[in-house]
């Protein structure tokens, strides 16, 4: 069967002499993978579409195992991601995630809306590091977590003060401080944005501008959730890890004003 089906590139891995096996997350039909004949050689039509990050519309033969990839036509370039090492990296830490936690011929509503709002938004120079936050925060659900972020963990109350419970995964209110001594205790500003890293869709909230020290914050609480409850390694937070300690990797840009705590 022939299939026309928007989607983005993940990952491509050299096949043979001249081929590539690519991984493709659909807007159809989830994340499949395909095997792009002759897509190795630089004069091929199907080399262009088989980079990762390609956005386009693809025309994918399907049958028993794995799909052939025809031929594609590219949409958005995503050019900024190609070019800019910062933004290279958070979009391969996005698609890494996301192809880790996902499997082929899976269709999980809402991912490939995510995906592509993600890469979009860092393509549109949008702060890398919190649409990172902003993937890692949805993608909890398609782990196997539900953390409970709109009352307290333990009794329900949806008023009061609150903190981060690893133990519960999800928010304490003060009155149930007692069955977690090593809660993390959290803002009033804290607690929305959480909320809106889990529930608000990345078109929806706009250039976000966070201080390092929020983005910091957020990154502890969601990466220990998936250390402790999900136990995934990524090649490319590693690398992330990198930047982070030597940001003189980085060329330096101009900061935009800054919101949060």
């Amino acid at each position: 069967m022939l299939n026309k089906w928007e989607g983005i590139i993940l990952k491509s891995i050299p096949y043979g002499e001249s081929n590539k096996i690519v991984t493709i997350f659909t807007k159809e039909a989830g994340k499949l993978t395909a095997m792009a004949r002759g897509a190795k050689k630089p004069a091929s039509r199907l080399a262009a579409i088989t980079q990762p990050f390609t956005h386009g519309t693809f025309l994918i033969r399907t049958g028993r195992g794995m799909g052939t990839l025809e031929q594609g036509e590219r949409g958005e370039s995503m050019r900024f991601i190609r070019e800019d090492l910062e933004a290279t990296a958070y979009a391969s830490y996005i698609i890494e995630l996301i192809d880790r936690l996902t499997e082929n011929n899976e269709r999980i509503q809402g991912i490939y809306e995510l995906l592509y709002d993600a890469l979009h938004a860092i393509d549109e120079r949008y702060d890398p590091e919190a649409i990172a936050l902003f993937v890692e925060w949805k993608m909890l659900p398609v782990a196997g977590i539900h953390p409970v972020l709109h009352q307290c963990a333990n009794c329900g109350a949806t008023e009061g003060e609150f903190a981060f419970s690893f133990q519960e995964i999800g928010f304490l209110c003060h009155r149930c401080f007692h069955i977690d001594k090593y809660l993390i205790r959290i803002s009033p500003t804290q607690l929305k944005l959480i909320r809106t890293f889990y529930t608000v869709p990345i078109h929806r909230v706009g250039n976000l501008t966070l201080k390092k020290t929020t983005k910091q914050f957020m990154k502890k609480l969601v990466r220990t959730i998936y250390d402790e409850q999900v136990g995934i390694r990524l090649k490319s937070r590693s690398f992330l890890d990198q930047l982070e300690s030597t940001p003189e990797l980085l060329p330096r840009k101009e900061k935009p004003e800054e919101e949060g705590e």
